[in-house]
């Protein structure tokens, strides 16, 4: 048989896993449930039973597997230690090293969720054939990676690519989940979205097509009240994208990438979000007419797994 690799993406509700031949074709993709039982103490090896199973009805062994690139979804320094995972409800833990020894010793390469999938934006989404990327995910929080001459940069202490907890609004009030005030993930999630509809509508008696919604309002309803000129959500979506305008700028200023890539779920509402961002992002960055691009990420929720089977190529690279 041909030689693969697997890239597996770690969810707080799924587990997504895929095989990728050496051309980089995804030839089989699966998803299993996140156990939460005892902090997701089994997901380690419910994954490790689950690739066995599907090698072997793919006709496949572990022999053939160059390796494995798991992203999760939290912080992880260089030395392959997650001290916390908070939707997994894990501590002190060593995913990787787990994961390799109950499958024959078998390569297994991590990484936060979102570099990951920056990883895989850059190979075969929307960042293709760049080198310097930086993405960032616009989804229940703000996450955000980076990827520097094609390689994730994690930073000594796992925390590079947190954007979602860069400070950008001075006059918030309320604590973001990570106990700091002014996150750009308050204002800028789907979560932050909402929010902020509630309260430009509590403010003020325009009318709106989002008070027929009254308590149900998503990050949809706003972005589509938007394009349809509705000005209370106009202004939600703006207020969103001036905040995002200053974070860019300031991760411009310090990296400088090739492009910025939009992703999650609040990135579906495409090229009307993206002019956005690009109208307040360039009124922050002055010094070079030359700016980095931004983009629609590509790969929706496969960019994670993509961006496994890369970080095991990167790996085989480095090794040979």
């Amino acid at each position: 048989m041909e030689n693969i690799c697997i890239g597996i993406d770690i969810g707080g509700t799924t587990v997504k896993m895929g095989i990728f031949n050496t051309s980089g074709k995804l030839v089989k993709k699966w998803a299993i449930g996140t156990s939460k039982e005892n902090n997701s103490a089994s997901v380690i090896s419910d994954i490790a039973s689950s690739v066995q199973e599907v090698l072997h009805e793919q006709s496949y062994t572990l022999n053939d597997c160059l390796g494995i690139g798991l992203g999760v979804p939290g912080p992880v320094l260089p030395s392959g230690y997650v001290e916390v995972c908070v939707n997994l409800g894990w501590k002190d833990r060593y995913p990787a090293r787990e994961l390799s020894q109950m499958l024959s010793g078998i390569p297994v390469g991590l990484g936060n969720d979102a570099n990951i999938a920056a990883l895989g934006e850059m190979w075969q989404g929307g960042a293709k054939g760049f080198g310097d990327v930086v993405l960032i995910t616009l989804g229940t929080g703000v996450g955000g990676g980076v990827i520097i001459d094609g390689k994730i940069a994690e930073g000594r202490h796992g925390i590079a690519g947190e954007i979602g907890h860069m400070h950008v609004i001075n006059d918030e009030n309320e604590y973001c989940n990570c106990g700091c005030r002014g996150c750009l993930e308050q204002i800028a999630s789907a979560t932050g979205i909402v929010r902020e509809a509630k309260r430009v509508l509590a403010a003020d008696t325009m009318p709106s097509l989002l008070r027929k919604h009254k308590e149900h309002i998503s990050a949809k309803d706003v972005l589509d009240c938007a394009k349809e000129g509705d000005a209370a959500a106009l202004k939600v979506i703006k207020k969103v994208c001036r905040y995002l305008g200053i974070a860019m700028s300031h991760i411009a200023y310090t990296v400088d990438p090739d492009v910025f890539v939009i992703g999650g779920g609040v990135s579906k509402a495409g090229e009307f979000l993206l002019k956005m961002i690009e109208n307040e992002y360039e009124k922050y960055v002055k010094l070079s007419k030359a700016k980095p691009r931004t983009v629609l990420a590509t790969l929706g929720n496969d960019a994670g797994i993509y961006g496994g089977a890369k970080l095991v190529f990167n790996m085989a690279s480095v090794q040979s």
